[in-house]
Formats: structure tokens, sequence, C-alpha cells
């Protein structure tokens, strides 16, 4: 998914724009293919977006299945910037000294073993810094975070350059959190703000399934839902393409519930923004003598296009 922020909301929105289907090991091992983890197939990804756009920045968020040296190592070679969360207990190093003359042996691949994560949370010599961060929509929280660079190293595995930083609540109602960047030049606020946009994705998910039908398929034929899966994904990019070319201001009318004041539209208006346009926003005349009567009132047709048009 693009992480964007269209014109009509202040909140980023997560486009969704490729999809690959994921099957089991035991799924793959039934069809007689190899099995490709998550990991392996972001990889093939990161290198077929990288050879669609040669010279753009990209930042890669992803959760904690894209915690892998191999992900991480594959993505700065292609300059493309992981970010995901970091196990407390990953080991982290200092660089490698430097050779000294004729010295003798391997050179080495990691310096001295740096305190894990949950040592540093506990340690009264920690740094902490304070920040205030829109919390997952849910306004704005404070939070305190410290930061550093490491090499996150697992034996028979190329070291991997990351800055880590970690999260933790003053208030101490949410647990203590550790992210990292394969940028070490990002600085840690900025990591942390880069990876509260990933749970977007998670609001695409619940309107795909709510207005769009994903997951509630009516097909019988696996093929015929390995299908449509892609088309809805799709649909719903389509659909705010489509809203920002019919309102480019942003100035999309949004419905209010009931139940609490909405400030901004969200994906069901402009849905209905859509639907009004292809429908020709109901402009259909029936009667020559009275064009406002359209076998009822046009004021009835008006709040029954609402109806429709805001519908799941």
């Amino acid at each position: 998914m693009l992480i964007v922020t269209p014109a009509w909301t202040s909140r980023p929105w997560a486009l969704p724009f490729l999809c690959i289907l994921l099957t089991s090991e035991e799924v793959d091992k039934k069809l007689g293919h190899r099995h490709k983890t998550v990991p392996e197939w972001t990889q093939q990804l990161v290198k077929m977006i990288r050879r669609w756009l040669p010279d753009r920045a990209i930042k890669l968020v992803g959760d904690g299945a894209y915690s892998v040296v191999e992900l991480g190592t594959a993505c700065r070679k292609q300059k493309v910037t992981l970010i995901a969360p970091l196990r407390f207990d990953a080991c982290l190093y200092t660089p490698p000294p430097a050779r000294q003359p004729r010295q003798m042996g391997r050179p080495r691949l990691v310096g001295q073993r740096l305190p894990q994560l949950d040592q540093v949370l506990f340690d009264p010599q920690t740094v902490w810094q304070n920040a205030q961060v829109t919390w997952y929509g849910q306004g704005k929280r404070w939070i305190q975070w410290c930061s550093g660079t490491a090499l996150w190293y697992r034996g028979g595995q190329t070291p991997l350059p990351i800055r880590w930083v970690l999260t933790c609540d003053p208030e101490g109602k949410h647990q203590p959190r550790a992210y990292f960047s394969t940028d070490q030049t990002q600085s840690g606020i900025s990591i942390v703000t880069d990876f509260m946009k990933r749970w977007c994705a998670e609001v695409t998910f619940e309107e795909n399934s709510a207005y769009l039908g994903v997951e509630t398929q009516r097909q019988w034929s696996d093929l015929a839902i390995e299908r449509v899966t892609p088309c809805l994904f799709g649909l719903y990019s389509l659909v705010a393409l489509l809203g920002q070319r019919l309102h480019p201001r942003g100035d999309i009318p949004f419905q209010q519930a009931a139940w609490y004041r909405k400030h901004q539209a969200t994906f069901i208006d402009v849905l209905a923004a859509v639907r009004r346009h292809l429908w020709h926003d109901f402009s259909y005349s029936t009667s020559p003598q009275n064009p406002d009567v359209i076998l009822l009132p046009r004021s009835e047709l008006s709040r029954f296009a609402d109806i429709v048009c805001s519908s799941a």
C-alpha cells in the first residue's frame, strides 16, 4: 500500500497497489511449490518496485514479520529504508575496530556487544527525551524515547547497520516498544512517526471489508476469489483517485453520524461522491411538463440517493 494524505482529510490513507497470494507451507507442499516466507516475498517485491521507481526515495514500513536481518540487508542493497519493530533481545553490536597493520586472522564483522534494549529500558542512566506524537488515530500523546545506532547481527549473516529507538509511556498505560530503521541518519522520533503511519493499513482492511465486500465474496471457486480480492483492493485505490480528480481541493460533502460528529470526509463519503458522479447525480427527467417530478418529488429522490450512495 502507498501511504498518502488526501486533500479531504488530515489522516493518512493506505492505498493498495499490489497484491500477492501468500499460501501456507502445507498448501505449498500439496501443490508441489517451494514455500516462500513473508520476508522472502517482500524482498522480491522490493526489487520489483525499485525497478519501477529507480530514482524515488522509498520507505518500507511493516510489522513484526518484516523484522528480519536478511530483509533489511536486501532493502539496503536496493536503497530502500526498512522501518519495523525490533525485538528487545536483538543482538546489537558496535562497529568492528579498525584492523591493525600486519594483523593476522579474518576481519571482525562486529565489535563489542551492546546491552539489550530491555536492559536499556530499566537502566537509570538512560537519557530519555519527551515528544508528542499522533498515537494510532487517538490524538496527540506524550511519549519518552531514546535512540542509538548499532549493528544488528545474527550468526552466519551480514551485520545490518540500524538506528534503533525505544519508546515508553510516561503514564504507564502502554507497553514499551522498540523500532529500527536501516537508515542510521534518520532521527529516532521520525522513525516512530513513520511507523505510526502503518496503522492506516488496518483502516483500509476494515473499510474494504465493510464497503467493498472483501472477505465476503459470494464465489465458490478458489480461482474466482483469487481474482476478485485484488480487484476489490484496487477498487479502493481507484475510488480515492476518482475522488481526488472530482474534488482536487478536498471539498467532498460528508454526512454526519447520529452518535458522533465527523470533522472530515471518510471513505464512505468519497465513495458516495464517486457514485453520484457515475450516476449523473440522479438527474433523470421523465416528465417534459414538470421536470421536477420523476414519479416522486425530487426532494424524496435526493434523500433516497443519499441512502443508496452511502450504503455498503
